[in-house]
C-alpha cells in the first residue's frame, strides 16, 4: 500500500504534528488506535529531528516483525508495548501513513479502546474466534473481533461471508471449549458482555422454510427437504398438539394467531430488532421468540399441526401457575402472553418516574391525553399499538362528595354478564301421604338464598309449612347430604337431583332417620347393596318399638310394595312337644306368675322384635335402640284419612303367634309401663292392632292369624304347633354411606338427631312383593310445564353494565384524600379510545364462598358493526378520530364445567377471509352461522378501517383440512 499521491510537508512539520498528537493522547472506550513496529517509528522519529534532507528516510511502513508469518498476518504472541511495538493514536497513524504509505500487502493494526472492569487499554490482541454454519460445520472461518464490536457486527460479517440472502432468519449459539452450546439472544451487547473469547466456535443457523429451527428438530426426525415439501396448506390454517389439558393455551395462541397487525409484525421479523433485553419486568426476549417460533411454523404453510412445547416450557417457566399439565383459562393465559410480549418488545430501555397529577377540574380531553402521553413514556411496543386503549374512571366520596377523575390504560375489557338475581331450580316432593308418587316442581329462588328459602318456594306450589320440609341431595340410592335450613344454595348445584321430603308434625326434638334400601347377597349376609330411592322419617322423641318401627316404614313403603296375601304360606311354624314347651316356659315367666300364657311366653320370642329378620345375625331395633317404644298412633301421618289408611294395615307385619286379644293386652302394658300417654287412652289396641275379623280389602292385606290357645290352658303331653308370621324386610343401623361398620353388627346403639338405618330384603322377598317399576314413577308439577326464559341477553347489554355506576366492595375501599380516610365509593368507568384490536371478555365464572359456577347464557355478538359510539366520550365533530365500528376476527370458546371443560376457538384467516374451527390439531372450515354460541368467553374484534381484502381468494367449497 502506497501514500498518497499529494507531496509530503517539511521534517520539521511532520515531527510538530505527531508530537503534538501523542502529547494530546488520551483512551477513550471505542476509539482506534493502530500498532506500529518500534524500529519503524524510532528510524523514522530519527530522520524528522535531525532535519537533514539528505539523511536516510524509513521507507514504507513495515511491521513484518511483528507477524508470525506473511500469510495469516497473525501478530506474534506475548509481544511487549515499546519493546517490539508502540500505539498511535488514529490521527497520528493516518498522518504517517499518508506521508510514507504501507507496505504492499500488509493490513493497518488496528486496535479498539476496550473498557475493562479497571481500566482502559488498547485491545493489542482481539478476540480471534471460529466461524462456521449450522448446515455446513466442516466449513470454519477464523476471524478477529473486538472486546467492544456487538454480536450484531459478527452476525453480519458472517452474512457476508458465509452469503447468507438478506432476507432469511438467523441466529447465533455459542460453542464453548468443553462442546456445550449457549444461545447469543441479545445481538445488541459486546463481545465481552457476551463472555465470548479466543478459540470459541460461533455457530449461525437459518430459519427452515416451513418456520422451524434446524436446532428445535430432533436429529432422527430431521427428512430430507424433498420430504418436507410434500405437505402444502394454507398458511396459519394449522392446529397445535394438545400436549396434555393444553387446550386452554392452543385456544388463546389460535386466537392470537389470527389477529393480523400482530402476525404480520412476528412474520416480517420486526420484534428481531425491538427485543429488551434490559427490562426488568420483561423475560429477556424469550417469550418472544418462543411465540415467534411457534407462529412462523403455523404460518409456513408446511405442517398441518404444530407442537407448541418450548412455547409451554418457557410459559411455565416465567409464570409458575401454569407449570404442570393442569387445566388453566385462556384468558388469563391471554392476559399473562400479552404482558409478557409487552415488556420483551418495550422500546422504552429505561422507564422514567412519572408523577400522576389529578384532573382538578381540568378537561377531559386535557387529562387524557397527558394520561396516554405518560403511559407511552414507560410503554412502546406493538402491544400497546395494536391493543391498548384508554377508560376514564370516576369516583365519589359518599360522604364529602369530591370526584376523583382519573384515566387509565386497558388491554383488553373484562365485561360482566347482567343475568338475573333469581335462579330455577327442579325438586322432588316426597309426600307423606304413602299413596302419593314424588312430584317434580321448578321453582324460583334467590341465587345468594339459603334451603329455607327453597322450602318457602315450595310451600306455595305444595301448600305444606316450609318448616314440615327437609332437603337432601340424593346420589346412588343414599344421601350424598342432608341440609339444613341455613345453608346456602350456591351449595347445591344445577345437576344434583334434590328431594324435599314432608315431614310429620312432632312435639319436642323429633329425631330424623334416614332409611336405605338395601338387597341381601344371596351368597352372605354381610353382602348388600342399595337400591330405590331412600326415604326419611320424623320420628317422636319418645320411645318406639320395633315393631311400630317395622309398620310406619312399611306404611310409606305401600304405593310400591304389594302386601302379601293371608293365604300365601309366609307364615313360619314350628312343633314342639310338651316337655319342650314346658322347659320352654320355665326358662321365662311361668304362667301362674307372670298373668300371661302359652301364646304370650311365644309372641315375646317369635314377634318382629328381629325386624323379621331370618338372618340368625341381624340387629333389632330393641337392641339397638331400646328406648324407642312408642305407639303407632303418634308416628303416623295428622291427616285422618292417611290414618285410616295405616290402620286397615298396621297388622301386616304384626307377629300372629297369639290370638289378637293377648296382643292388644300385653302392648296396652307395655305402654302403661313406660308412662306413655298416646292420646288414644280409650282404645289403644285400635290404634296398634286391628279386629281380628277384619279380612283382606282392595288388594290391601289386615286378617290376623288364627288365635292361638287359651291363657290358662294345660294340655297333656303333646305335639303343638306354633306359627309366626315372616316380615318383609329386617331393619339394620348403618352409616351415612348405607354400610354397617366393620365389627359393629349385632351390637347396641341408640339413635341421634340425625341417624341412619338399612332396610334389608332378601332377593327373594324383594322379587315378589317390590314393584320396582311403581317406585320409579313420579308425576310432574304445572310449574314444569311453563317454559324456562331462555337466558339470552346482547353483547351491548354486557358492555353497559361494565359503565354502570357501582359501589365498590368492603374488602376494596377507595382512600378519600378530603376525608383523609378510606370510603365505600360510588365508581364509575367510561370508555375513552378504543384501540385497533379490541378484546373482550365475558366473565362467564363467578365466584362465592363454595363454589365456582360457569354462566351459559348465550350472549349475541354481531360478526360485523360492532358500534360502540354510544359508549366512547370521546367526541370530536369534526370526525377526525378513528371510526369506533369493529368486525369480529376470532373467538375462544369454553365448553363444559370448570374441570371436566374444553376450549375451542374459531378464526378468520387474515389472507383468505374463510372462518375456520381449531379443535388442538384439529381444524376444519367453519360458517359464520356456527360461530355465536353460548360457549363464547373471548372475543377479538378488529376496527374496520384497519380491516383489508383478503389476499388470496379460497373458493367456499374448498375441503376442510
Amino acid at each position: 500500500m502506497t501514500a498518497n499521491s499529494r507531496e509530503s510537508p517539511g521534517l520539521e512539520t511532520q515531527r510538530g504534528e505527531v508530537q503534538t498528537l501523542l502529547r494530546d493522547r488520551q483512551l477513550r472506550a471505542g476509539d482506534s488506535w493502530y500498532v506500529l513496529e518500534r524500529r519503524w517509528f524510532e528510524q523514522w522519529k530519527e530522520f524528522v529531528e535531525k532535519g537533514d534532507q539528505n539523511s536516510f528516510p524509513p521507507g514504507h511502513i513495515d511491521n513484518s516483525k511483528l507477524f508470525e508469518d506473511l500469510d495469516s498476518y497473525h501478530l506474534k504472541k506475548h509481544l511487549v508495548e515499546n519493546e517490539d511495538f508502540v500505539l498511535l493514536p488514529a490521527e497520528a497513524w493516518h498522518k504517517l501513513w499518508s506521508w510514507y504509505g504501507l507496505e504492499d500487502g500488509q493490513p493497518p493494526l488496528e486496535r479498539k479502546v476496550v473498557d475493562l472492569p479497571s481500566t482502559l487499554k488498547v485491545e493489542v490482541y482481539p478476540v480471534e474466534i471460529f466461524l462456521c454454519l449450522h448446515s455446513n460445520m466442516e466449513k470454519v472461518i477464523t476471524a478477529q473481533f473486538s472486546r467492544v464490536d456487538s454480536i450484531q457486527s459478527i452476525q453480519r460479517w458472517m452474512c457476508d461471508a458465509f452469503m447468507v440472502p438478506p432476507a432469511s432468519e438467523s441466529r447465533l449459539w455459542m460453542k464453548s471449549l468443553d462442546s456445550s452450546c449457549e444461545r447469543l439472544r441479545n445481538v445488541n451487547v459486546s463481545v465481552l458482555e457476551a463472555c465470548l473469547s479466543s478459540h470459541m466456535t460461533v455457530i449461525m443457523e437459518t430459519r427452515d422454510a416451513d418456520g422451524t429451527w434446524p436446532s428445535s428438530r430432533p436429529q432422527i426426525a430431521r427428512t430430507s427437504e424433498e420430504d418436507q415439501d410434500l405437505y402444502r396448506g394454507h398458511p396459519g390454517v394449522c392446529g397445535l398438539t394438545n400436549l396434555g389439558n393444553t387446550c386452554f393455551m392452543n385456544s388463546a395462541l389460535q386466537c392470537l394467531s389470527n389477529t393480523p397487525p400482530l402476525t404480520d409484525y412476528f412474520l416480517r421479523s420486526c420484534y428481531m430488532e425491538e427485543l429488551n433485553f434490559s427490562n426488568p419486568l420483561g423475560m429477556k426476549g424469550e417469550i418472544a421468540e418462543a411465540y415467534a417460533d411457534v407462529l412462523k411454523q403455523m404460518w409456513s404453510g408446511r405442517h398441518q399441526s404444530v407442537v407448541p412445547r418450548v412455547f409451554k416450557t418457557k410459559v411455565g417457566h416465567f409464570a409458575s401457575q401454569f407449570l404442570g399439565y393442569q387445566q388453566h383459562d385462556s384468558q388469563e393465559l391471554l392476559s399473562f402472553l400479552l404482558d409478557g410480549l409487552h415488556e420483551d418488545l418495550n422500546r422504552v430501555k429505561h422507564k422514567e418516574y412519572i408523577e400522576v397529577r389529578d384532573a382538578n377540574g381540568r378537561p377531559d380531553r386535557e387529562v387524557a391525553e397527558e394520561a396516554w402521553h405518560n403511559h407511552c413514556r414507560r410503554n412502546d411496543s406493538v402491544i400497546v399499538d395494536t391493543f391498548h386503549g384508554l377508560f376514564k374512571s370516576t369516583l365519589v366520596c359518599p360522604e364529602c362528595h369530591s370526584i376523583s377523575v382519573t384515566f387509565d390504560p386497558f388491554c383488553y375489557l373484562s365485561v360482566p354478564l347482567p343475568v338475573s338475581k333469581n335462579r330455577v331450580m327442579e325438586v322432588f316432593f316426597v309426600s307423606l301421604d304413602p299413596y302419593a308418587k314424588p312430584v317434580q316442581h321448578r321453582v324460583v329462588v334467590p341465587k345468594a338464598g339459603k334451603v329455607s328459602d327453597l322450602c318457602s318456594a315450595l310451600s306455595e306450589n305444595t301448600d305444606i309449612p316450609a318448616v314440615q320440609m327437609v332437603v337432601a341431595d340424593v346420589f346412588k340410592h343414599r344421601f350424598y347430604k342432608i341440609y339444613s335450613a341455613d345453608e346456602a344454595l350456591s351449595c347445591i348445584l344445577d345437576r344434583d337431583d334434590i328431594f324435599v321430603y314432608q315431614l310429620s308434625v312432632q312435639q319436642g326434638e323429633p329425631v330424623l332417620l334416614a332409611v336405605y334400601l338395601r338387597e341381601l347377597s344371596s351368597a352372605s349376609s354381610y353382602r348388600t347393596s342399595l337400591f330405590g330411592h331412600p326415604l326419611i322419617l320424623n320420628l317422636p322423641p319418645t320411645h318406639c318399638s320395633s315393631e311400630q318401627l317395622y309398620q310406619l316404614i312399611l306404611h310409606r313403603l305401600l304405593r310400591y310394595v304389594q302386601p302379601p296375601d293371608p293365604s300365601e304360606e309366609l307364615e313360619e311354624e314350628e312343633e314342639d312337644d310338651e316337655e319342650e314347651q314346658y322347659r320352654s316356659q320355665s326358662n321365662g315367666i311361668s304362667d301362674d306368675e307372670g298373668g300371661g300364657d302359652s301364646a304370650g311366653s311365644a309372641h315375646s320370642e317369635s314377634s318382629c322384635e328381629r325386624l323379621g329378620s331370618s338372618q340368625s345375625d341381624g340387629h333389632t331395633v330393641t337392641e339397638l335402640c331400646p328406648h324407642l317404644n312408642h305407639t303407632l298412633a303418634s308416628l303416623a301421618p295428622s291427616d285422618e284419612a292417611t290414618n285410616e289408611k295405616s290402620l286397615n294395615l298396621t297388622d301386616s307385619a304384626s307377629v300372629c303367634d297369639a290370638d289378637r286379644s293377648t296382643d292388644n293386652t300385653a302392648i296396652s302394658a307395655n305402654n302403661a309401663n313406660d308412662g306413655t300417654d298416646t292420646g288414644r287412652t280409650s282404645e289403644p289396641a285400635a290404634d296398634l292392632w286391628p279386629p281380628s275379623d277384619i279380612t283382606q280389602e282392595d288388594g290391601k292385606w289386615g286378617g290376623a292369624c288364627p288365635p292361638g290357645p287359651e291363657a290358662n290352658q294345660q294340655p297333656a303331653k303333646r305335639k303343638w304347633c306354633r306359627k309366626r308370621r315372616r316380615c318383609l324386610f329386617s331393619v339394620e343401623a348403618v352409616n351415612a354411606n348405607g354400610t354397617t361398620e366393620k365389627g359393629e353388627r349385632g351390637t347396641t346403639g341408640t339413635y341421634s338427631s340425625q341417624s341412619y338405618v338399612a332396610i334389608d330384603w332378601d332377593p327373594e322377598m324383594k322379587v315378589r312383593f317390590y314393584n320396582e317399576q311403581e317406585a320409579e314413577k313420579y308425576v310432574k308439577d304445572p310449574s314444569m310445564d311453563v317454559c324456562e326464559e331462555q337466558d339470552t341477553l346482547g353483547l351491548h347489554d354486557c358492555i353497559k353494565t361494565f359503565t354502570t355506576k357501582e359501589t365498590l366492595e368492603e374488602d376494596n375501599p377507595w382512600y378519600c384524600p378530603v376525608c383523609k380516610k378510606h370510603q365505600l365509593a360510588n365508581k364509575k368507568l367510561d370508555l375513552w379510545s378504543l384501540p385497533e384490536v379490541l378484546i373482550i371478555h365475558l366473565k362467564r365464572f363467578s365466584y362465592s364462598r363454595f363454589t365456582r359456577d360457569k354462566l351459559d347464557t348465550t350472549v349475541e355478538f354481531p360478526l360485523r358493526g360492532l358500534d360502540f359510539s354510544d359508549f366512547l366520550l370521546k367526541k370530536d365533530p369534526t370526525n377526525e378520530e378513528p371510526p369506533s365500528r369493529y368486525d369480529l376476527i376470532a373467538v375462544s370458546n369454553h365448553y363444559g364445567g370448570l374441570r371436566d371443560g374444553h376450549y375451542t376457538s374459531y378464526a378468520q384467516n387474515k389472507d383468505d377471509g374463510l372462518w375456520y374451527y381449531y379443535d388442538d390439531s384439529k381444524v376444519t372450515n367453519a360458517r359464520e352461522e356456527q360461530i355465536m354460541t353460548n360457549a363464547a368467553y373471548v372475543l377479538f374484534y378488529r376496527r374496520q378501517d384497519k380491516i383489508r381484502k383478503p389476499s388470496v381468494l379460497v373458493p367456499d367449497t374448498s375441503p376442510a383440512c
